[in-house]
C-alpha cells in the first residue's frame, strides 16, 4: 500500500498509507531501524458508545500537506459518528518527535463524549523480542524502550497534559491481537507494565458542546535513554506543541524556497509536484549522507527484501535534483558518505546500509564456474560524474580536495582498467567489462552504463586538470574517447538504426575478445547518451533512437507513460498485449522523454513539447503529492515502492532543465 504521507526530519521518518495510519517508524536513521517493521499503527475515535478505527469504511479522508511544508494537513469526516476531525502532523524539524494535532468538531446539536485512541504495535530494533512498555507516571505517558531506543507517547489537550486512558499487553503471542482490541468499547484497562512483544494503546477524553470544537495534541519522542527523552517531554509541555509545529511548517517553508524559482509558466499542478518533490525527497535522506531509494516495508512481502537501502546509481542522480535547487549541504553529505563506503580498488558494489556497510544483494560473485565482479559499473561512473555537476554548481574547492584521492583518483583509475582491451578486435575501443545493469537484472556491456562510464571519466579528467594532474587527464580522457568509438562501432547497430540495449562480449579459449553479440531489445535507459553528454541531442543516431523509444515503449492505453524496456517483467500487469504495453509505465522513463525534449528544443515552441510529459507525470501523483516507481498501465494505479526517490529527483530534474532552457531561448528571443 502505497505510503501516501511522508514526514521526516533527516534522522526520524514517519509514513502513513493511504488509510491514514502510520505504518514506518524509522529512527535514529531513515532506514534503520524501522520500529514498527510496517505493522499498522492504529488510530480510532469512540463517540457516545460508537467506535471506528481510521480504516472503517464511514470514514472519507482527504491526505494532505499544508502548501510547502511537511506539516500534513488531513480532514478525516464520519457520518456515522457524527464527527469531523482535521489532523496535523509533522516531525520536528530538530528534535526526533512526532507531533500530532487533532481538531475535533461535533457534527450534531447534542453535547459528545469523544475519545481518541492510539495504539503503538512496535517491534523495537525491528524485533519484537524483549521490548518492555510500562506507564511514566513521572511524564503521565507511556514509555516503550529496549537497549539505547527509547520511546514516550504524550498528549496535552487545551486544560491538562498527559493520557488519559491506556492498555499494555502482548501481541501475536498465542491468540492475543493486541490492546488496540481494548479500545473498542471506549475503557482501557490501565495495566502498568508488560514486557516481551508488547504493544500499547493511549486514548484521550474531549468533551464537545453542541456543533462545538476542541482539540488534542498528541507526541511519540525517540531518544537514546530515559534522561533525554523525560526532558525533551518536558520541554514540550512547557513550550506547548502548536509551537514546534510552528516552527516545522516555517522551517521547510524557508528550506523548500531557499532559492526562488518562477515556475509560473508551467501549470499549477506541475509547479506544486516541483515543490512536493523537493519537500518529499528530502524526508527519504539520511543526515548522515545516505539518499534512501524508498522506505515503503510493503515491498517486502514481494522480495522478502526492501528498498531501505542507499544505491550509489540512485543516490547520485538524487544528488544531481539537490545541485540544481542548490541544497548543497545535502550534496556534500552524500559525497562524502560516497567517499567513506567505496571499495578501497575504487568501485562500489550493489548498495549499501544508511550507516554505510554493504547491504544485501542478488549479483553473484561467480557466473558458469568464472569469478567476475559483482557491481553495476554505472553506479561507480555517475557518482563521479555528479560530484563533478556539484563542483561546477557551488565551486568549493576545499569540500572536495580530500575527495579527489579516494572518489575521483581510484574510481577513474578502475573505470579505465575495466575495460576489454586486449586482441585486434578491441583495438582503440575498449569497451567496459560485462557488468549489471542499471535495472539489475542482466549481465553485459550496457548502453546505459557506457555512456555513464564516458561521462565518470570526463568529470575525472576535468577533476585531474583543475588539479594540475595532467599526465591522468589525458590518460583518463584517452580511456573515454576509446570507450565512444566502441559505442559507435558495436553498439550501435547501423542496419536498425539504433543502440543495442547491451551487448555480450564472445571470448576464445585465452579469455581474449573475438566479438559481440547484440541484444537489440529497446531500453527507455538509452537516455542517458544525450542526457549525460555523451552525443548530442540533435545527433541524428540519438534522434532516431529516441524515435524508437517514444513509438515502441510509449503503452498505448488510456494511462500512457513510459516503459522501462520491451516485455518488462517486473510487476508485469499486462502479459498478452505486450505491443501495446510492453511494461508497466514508470515515471522516470516518462520524464526522461521531457528530458530529451528540454535538450534538443531549439525555440520555445520546440520546448513546449516537454510539457505533456510533465502534466503526466502530475497526473500521477497522489492527492498529497507521492510519486511511486511505476503504474498500472489500466488504472494508473502506483505499483511497486510509493514514494520513489528517484521518481520525485526525476521530477525536480526535468522542471529545472525546462526552466533553465526556456530563461536561455527567452534571452535569445
Amino acid at each position: 500500500m502505497p505510503r501516501d504521507i511522508p514526514i521526516g526530519n533527516g534522522d526520524m521518518l514517519v509514513t502513513f498509507d493511504e488509510l491514514y495510519r502510520a505504518r514506518d517508524i524509522y529512527w535514529p536513521m531513515v532506514g534503520k531501524f524501522n520500529h514498527t517493521t510496517g505493522h499498522v499503527q492504529r488510530f480510532g475515535v469512540w463517540a457516545d458508545g460508537k467506535f471506528a478505527w481510521i480504516e472503517d469504511a464511514g470514514w472519507v479522508r482527504t491526505l494532505r500537506y499544508r502548501p510547502g511544508t511537511l506539516v500534513t494537513d488531513v480532514t478525516l469526516e464520519h457520518a456515522g459518528l457524527g464527527l469531523r476531525l482535521r489532523c496535523a502532523d509533522c516531525v520536528d524539524f530538530h528534535e526526533s518527535v512526532w507531533l500530532r494535532r487533532i481538531d475535533v468538531t461535533n457534527l450534531t446539536d447534542e453535547p459528545r463524549d469523544v475519545r481518541i485512541f492510539t495504539h503503538l504495535d512496535l517491534s523495537i530494533q525491528e524485533n519484537p523480542v524483549g521490548d518492555t512498555a510500562n506507564y511514566d507516571p513521572d511524564t503521565g505517558g507511556l514509555v516503550l524502550y529496549k537497549g539505547e531506543h527509547y520511546f514516550l507517547i504524550n498528549a496535552c489537550d487545551t486544560e491538562k497534559c498527559g493520557i488519559d486512558h491506556w492498555a499494555i499487553g502482548t501481541k501475536r503471542i498465542n491468540s492475543a491481537e493486541g490492546t488496540w482490541r481494548d479500545a473498542e468499547d471506549g475503557v482501557l484497562g490501565r495495566n502498568a507494565i508488560s514486557q516481551g512483544s508488547v504493544d500499547a494503546t493511549v486514548g484521550f477524553n474531549l468533551k464537545l458542546t453542541p456543533s462545538g470544537s476542541s482539540s488534542v495534541s498528541s507526541w511519540l519522542i525517540a531518544a537514546p535513554d530515559y534522561t533525554k527523552l523525560k526532558s525533551l517531554n518536558k520541554h514540550i509541555r512547557e513550550r506547548t506543541p502548536g509551537k514546534f509545529i510552528g516552527r516545522t511548517d516555517a522551517f521547510w517553508k524557508l528550506w523548500v524556497r531557499k532559492e526562488h524559482v518562477d515556475a509560473k509558466s508551467l501549470s499549477p499542478a506541475v509547479e506544486d509536484l516541483f515543490e512536493r518533490s523537493q519537500l518529499v525527497l528530502r524526508t527519504q535522506i539520511d543526515n548522515r549522507g545516505a539518499i534512501i531509494a524508498a522506505n515503503d516495508s510493503d515491498i517486502t512481502h514481494f522480495a522478502g527484501d526492501h528498498y531501505s537501502y542507499c544505491w550509489p546509481r540512485d543516490g547520485a542522480l538524487v544528488a544531481y535534483s539537490l545541485i540544481l535547487t542548490g541544497q548543497s549541504e545535502l550534496s556534500r553529505s552524500f559525497f562524502r558518505y560516497c567517499g567513506q563506503s567505496i571499495h578501497p580498488k575504487g568501485y562500489f558494489l550493489h548498495k549499501y546500509t544508511p550507516d554505510g556497510k554493504l547491504a544485501s544483494s542478488w549479483h553473484p560473485w561467480m557466473v558458469d564456474g568464472v569469478q567476475v565482479l559483482p557491481v553495476q559499473q554505472d553506479e561507480t561512473a555517475l557518482v563521479v560524474w555528479a560530484l563533478r555537476q556539484h563542483f561546477l554548481k557551488f565551486r568549493d574547492v576545499e569540500f572536495v580536495k580530500p575527495l579527489y584521492t579516494p572518489l575521483v583518483v581510484s574510481a577513474a583509475k578502475w573505470m579505465a582498467e575495466f575495460r576489454d582491451k586486449e586482441g585486434a578486435f578491441n583495438t582503440g575501443r575498449g569497451l567496459p567489462k560485462a557488468s549489471w545493469d542499471l535495472w539489475e537484472e542482466r549481465r553485459g556491456v550496457h548502453t546505459f552504463t557506457v555512456a555513464a562510464t564516458i561521462a565518470g571519466l570526463e568529470a575525472a579528467a576535468d577533476f585531474a586538470e583543475d588539479f594540475g594532474d595532467i599526465r591522468r587527464a589525458a590518460y583518463w580522457r584517452t580511456a573515454a574517447g576509446e570507450i565512444r568509438k566502441g559505442l559507435l562501432e558495436i553498439i550501435w547497430n547501423e542496419k536498425e538504426q539504433r543502440f543495442a540495449r547491451m551487448v555480450k562480449p564472445v571470448y576464445d579459449n585465452a579469455g581474449i575478445v573475438t566479438g559481440y553479440e547484440r541484444d537489440m531489445t529497446r531500453d527507455s535507459a538509452s537516455f542517458a547518451l544525450f542526457a549525460l553528454g555523451v552525443l548530442d541531442p540533435h545527433d541524428p543516431m540519438v534522434v532516431a533512437e529516441m524515435a524508437s523509444i517514444r513509438d515502441r515503449l510509449w503503452c498505448k492505453t488510456e494511462i500512457g507513460g513510459v516503459a522501462r524496456y520491451e516485455r518488462d517483467y517486473y510487476h508485469q500487469v499486462e502479459r498478452e498485449k505486450t505491443d501495446d504495453i510492453p511494461g508497466n509505465p514508470w515515471l522516470i522513463c516518462t520524464l526522461w522523454l521531457a528530458q530529451y525534449e528540454i535538450a534538443k528544443a531549439t525555440t520555445l515552441d520546440d520546448l513546449r513539447r516537454a510539457v505533456p510529459y510533465l502534466e503526466w507525470a502530475a497526473k500521477r501523483a497522489s492527492a498529497s503529492g507521492v510519486l511511486a516507481e511505476q503504474f498500472n498501465p489500466h488504472t494508473g494505479a502506483p505499483i511497486s515502492v510509493s514514494p520513489l526517490t528517484w521518481s520525485h529527483a526525476t521530477v525536480v530534474i526535468a522542471v529545472k532543465e525546462y526552466l533553465a532552457k526556456q530563461e536561455k531561448l527567452t534571452r535569445k528571443v
